[in-house]
């Protein structure tokens, strides 16, 4: 590779080299026209190295046929999109599916969008996105693994590893590494925000995922478009050189996020030429829309501001880039149109979207109904008092909410190439799972009255408009004739997602109204609960009888649902963002630092001068690892053998189901104040009914250590807690001494 790309670069003109470190959109490209548009004359001369969502075989062709047969050099073009979680057939959004903990799942979705995509010509995908958010404010938590480094970074390896694979097939491509460096802390959750921080920090609970994500071989990495130590992270060369480049030895090329360098004087940098100079020193290589690097290098060169060898290095990463994808070796080697029949929305495909759904769902409540002496149609059967959910195909079930016959929203944020139009909705499957005359439905209410919110709810996956008025009665009316009432409500898809972040984070107004009048008719809710983020279910928790959370759970939403929902499949979900009683607890999550006067966990009441707030609980609403089951778990106190901790897991239940088994460790006395717990270990098990495992973890000194703020492991002798437990808050202990 070295010698093809120093022969290549002894060809190339200064201009050249610069061309390829401009990205830019491709438009809507077709054949016909692809050799009057403007990128077209960009790739002539040599001045561009990539496009980006453009989609289909033939539009792409037509520009790379440009790129090799009229440019003078016959460099290929880079060929990206933002695939985030799924092509045409649509997983969970992120977030959701890592609620799943199923490593292999994800790995396999990503290998199944990088095939989709790249059977559609696209040969290099903005993801993985593995920025740690802890304010659920921020609407690009749904893009992400939620709060936990450690889960995030086996995630973000695992993403790596499905798109790339080894780049031996033409199934593999490119993955890009978002947002580097964490613009999941952006202050007040608001979109594009400040980011301050120490560096020690940053070391231990923000940069993790990235690192491994570096280590897993991650092709490129994106910049963010916040601060890190008062520089642009664009323009940070500590960020983009000394640690990622120096600490990590990581080896691939720099993306700007969308138009990020020139958004730089809006943080007084000074202008565009100013800027260029400033990103290419730190390390950046590829400029995304801003015309910054094309339109400004050469003249700084000629000035002495940047040097030439400077050039020369982000072009070389550029070109190294298209030589792991094999695009000089066959620059149509993503381009054969055969494929889109034979590896797009197959039904291979969709039975592991579908799956993965199924595990991404978190039950989060399921509580016990009174039943009499006879049970009621609808409902489980043979007990005084069972659960309301799964539900029995019989009876008369109400399918009530703005969610439930809406295909679109059904796939969440970020799905450029998506299809709605094959996707299934909620009330079409669950009508031909009960028949039509055991379910009725009514859409009950828009997804909301606030102004604001209801123009994101109609930008590009509407939702017809109704007579809030009209379309309640409408509901009560179908409620009050059924014996099971199910609502889908919540977000819509354009409430999360970049620009959706949110101040408030209870159920839209209306949504809410209609709720808690179906709640007040008597008879037993669902809520089938769809959000991109983690969200304030205070109320329902207090007043609905089960509430599913769903995410938004892509192109097989419909089908999985009620896979669950009738229970063919157990849930199995576990959070991984944590939930808050009230916006004001906000930034929450479990991995918290001590306080000089703390409160215990779990306390119910306020103490006068200690750390807590006069009207709510500490407490989350449902912490970080929490969701049940249609079945019960028992845990035994873990033992320790040596170095190995162990406990025994029993289904205590009549249902077969998975369980997702955890492990935290604290360090009780350190150099450093170090969090009250940590997530370091986890098993997805199946248990059948009645069945005992025993589930064992291999205590390494490494996950006993910390990072200091140069980003070296400090490993320190004493004494530690390790627990093991369904989530976070409900572990059982011992106590581990390193000597």
């Amino acid at each position: 590779m070295h010698e093809f790309v120093d022969e290549l670069m002894a060809r190339m003109t200064l201009q050249e080299k610069i061309g390829q470190l401009n990205l830019q959109v491709a438009g809507d490209i077709t054949t016909g026209s692809a050799q009057d548009t403007e990128v077209a004359g960009l790739v002539r001369e040599g001045k561009l190295g990539g496009v980006f969502n453009l989609k289909g075989v033939e539009k792409i062709r037509a520009l790379q046929d440009i790129a090799v047969k009229q440019n003078r050099l016959g460099i290929p073009l880079l060929v990206g999109m933002d695939v985030i979680h799924g092509y045409e057939t649509i997983f969970p959004i992120p977030l959701g599916m890592s609620c799943s903990w199923d490593v292999d799942g994800v790995e396999n979705a990503a290998r199944i969008a990088a095939r989709e995509a790249s059977a559609d010509g696209i040969n290099w995908v903005y993801s993985p996105m593995v920025d740690i958010a802890l304010d659920a404010r921020w609407g690009r938590i749904a893009e992400g693994n939620g709060e936990d480094p450690y889960l995030g970074s086996v995630m973000a390896k695992a993403y790596v590893r499905g798109y790339q694979g080894d780049f031996s097939e033409n199934s593999n491509v490119m993955a890009c590494v978002k947002h580097y460096a964490l613009y999941g802390a952006v202050e007040a959750g608001r979109d594009y925000n400040t980011v301050d921080m120490s560096r020690l920090r940053m070391h231990n609970q923000y940069f993790p995922p990235y690192k491994a994500a570096a280590e897993a071989g991650a092709g490129s990495f994106m910049s963010s478009f916040n601060l890190v130590d008062g520089q642009h992270a664009t323009a940070n060369r500590w960020l983009l050189t000394d640690v990622l480049r120096g600490l990590w030895q990581w080896d691939g090329f720099v993306v700007t996020d969308y138009g990020s360098i020139g958004e730089m004087a809006n943080h007084g940098f000074g202008d565009l030429k100013h800027n260029a100079t400033l990103a290419l020193n730190a390390g950046t290589d590829m400029d995304m829309c801003s015309l910054a690097f094309i339109g400004t290098l050469e003249e700084s060169v000629k000035e002495g501001k940047v040097s030439e060898e400077d050039i020369d290095r982000a072009c070389r990463r550029i070109l190294e880039a298209k030589y792991k994808l094999g695009l000089f070796a066959d620059p149509y080697r993503y381009l054969d149109k055969k494929r889109r029949a034979v590896d797009i929305f197959t039904a291979e495909n969709r039975e592991a979207a579908r799956k993965l759904a199924t595990e991404s769902f978190v039950l989060l409540k399921n509580e016990k109904l009174e039943m009499g002496n006879e049970t009621p149609p609808g409902l489980p059967k043979g007990e005084v008092s069972a659960p309301l959910l799964p539900l029995k195909k019989e009876g008369k079930i109400a399918l009530i909410g703005p969610l439930a016959d809406n295909r679109a929203n059904l796939a969440g944020t970020w799905c450029v190439a998506y299809t709605p139009e094959r996707y299934k909705t909620i009330r079409e499957v669950m009508t031909e799972r009960v028949g039509s005359g055991r379910l009725t439905y009514a859409q009950g209410c828009n997804v909301a009255r606030d102004a604001a919110l209801q123009e994101a709810a109609e930008f590009g996956k509407s939702i017809p408009r109704v007579d809030d008025a009209q379309a309640k009665a409408e509901a009560l009316r179908v409620a009050a004739d059924a014996d099971v009432i199910v609502c889908a409500m919540g977000e819509c898809a354009e409430f999360s997602g970049e620009s959706s972040s949110r101040a408030s984070l209870q159920m839209p107004d209306v949504q809410r109204e209609l709720l808690s009048e179906l709640v007040g008719l008597g008879k037993p809710v669902v809520l089938l609960h769809f959000s991109g983020r983690p969200t304030v279910l205070t109320w329902e928790q207090q007043h609905v009888d089960a509430i599913l959370n769903v995410w938004f759970p892509g192109s097989e939403a419909g089908e999985a649902i009620c896979d669950v929902l009738f229970g063919d499949v157990a849930p199995s979900g576990k959070l991984t963002t944590t939930f808050p009683q009230a916006e004001g607890q906000l930034p929450i999550y479990y991995n918290h630092l001590n306080t000089g006067r703390p409160v215990a966990e779990g306390a119910d009441r306020y103490f006068k001068y200690q750390s807590n707030y006069l009207d709510v609980r500490n407490d989350p609403l449902y912490p970080f690892g929490y969701g049940l089951s249609y079945t019960t778990f028992d845990y035994s106190a873990p033992s320790l053998s040596g170095n190995v901790v162990s406990t025994v897991v029993t289904n205590t239940g009549a249902m077969d189901a998975d369980e997702v088994v955890q492990l935290y460790i604290r360090d009780l006395a350190a150099s450093i104040s170090r969090p009250v717990k940590e997530l370091k270990g986890f098993r997805r098990i199946h248990l059948k009914a009645g069945e005992s495992q025993t589930v064992s973890f291999d205590i390494k000194p490494e996950m006993l250590g910390f990072l200091d703020a140069e980003g070296r492991l400090v490993i320190e002798p004493g004494d530690f807690l390790i627990m093991t437990g369904p989530n976070s808050r409900d572990v059982k202990t011992v106590k581990y001494v390193l000597k």
